[in-house]
């Protein structure tokens, strides 16, 4: 297997991606990132199944905006918007990340082991057998799923903090759900959400994406599948309909 490392200190984002995509065209199957500060754009539009970027240290923004297939792991935080549109693939983040991670997320997982800013999952999109999943281990901040139109969210609440303690969650929502281990406070719903408690068959749903998501931090999930959680999900796939009239 073909495999890179680049010392990224000091060099500009735009450079750092003309190399990384130059090695993938080249036929590079693991790339290693090391002295990442905030470059933006990593891994956006690439495309390989078979493909992984390792990156050591603090990404910028867009991170894995597009790409189609690569897997990208960070040692560390993230900036705004990791997954932005990504139509496959995974990112797989050992730390926390800032706002709007997985934002118009078409397809593929994100995975976060800490926690998330604001609106996380916004705009989130499925389309035929493309299903979107962020998995979040800490805490997300206010307007979790707004506008949502597919795909899966899961916040696991691991730590001291509450897995959801902010308003707006599943505001605009007309697709896709949200499950929150625990109880969520009705005053943190959105406008046009409801919540009830996980079904059997919605708990047998999200069990091998929970598994998946302890195996790859090294977490016992035990606790986390027999856990309660709540699932939020639209009271309308129209959610707006009355904002209109027809002539």
């Amino acid at each position: 297997m073909k495999t890179l490392t680049i010392d990224a200190k000091d060099i500009h984002y735009t450079p750092l991606n003309q190399q990384i995509r130059k090695a993938v065209a080249e036929g590079v199957k693991e790339i290693t990132l090391n002295n990442i500060l905030g470059q933006r754009f990593i891994g956006d539009g690439l495309k390989g199944d078979d493909v992984t970027i390792i990156v050591n240290g603090v990404p910028g923004g867009d991170l894995a905006m597009f790409m189609s297939g690569p897997a990208i792991i960070v040692h560390g935080n993230a900036d705004h918007a990791p997954g932005n549109t990504m139509d496959k693939g995974r990112v797989i983040i050992h730390g926390s990340a800032g706002d709007a991670v997985a934002h118009s997320m078409r397809g593929g997982r994100v995975y976060v082991r800490d926690n998330i800013g604001y609106r996380g999952g916004i705009h989130m999109k499925k389309y035929l057998e493309k299903r979107p999943i962020l998995v979040v281990g800490g805490s997300a901040r206010a307007f979790l799923g707004e506008s949502m139109a597919g795909g899966l969210v899961i916040v696991l609440g691991l730590g001291d903090t509450k897995p959801i303690a902010e308003q707006g969650v599943g505001s605009g929502i007309h697709g896709g759900e949200i499950f929150v281990r625990g109880p969520v406070d009705p005053l943190c719903l959105g406008n046009g959400t409801k919540q009830a408690p996980v079904t059997e068959e919605e708990r047998a749903m999200i069990r091998p994406i929970i598994e998946d998501f302890a195996k790859t931090f090294g977490i016992d999930a035990g606790p986390l599948l027999t856990a309660d959680y709540t699932r939020i999900a639209a009271v309308s796939a129209r959610p707006f309909a009355s904002k209109y009239t027809l002539e």
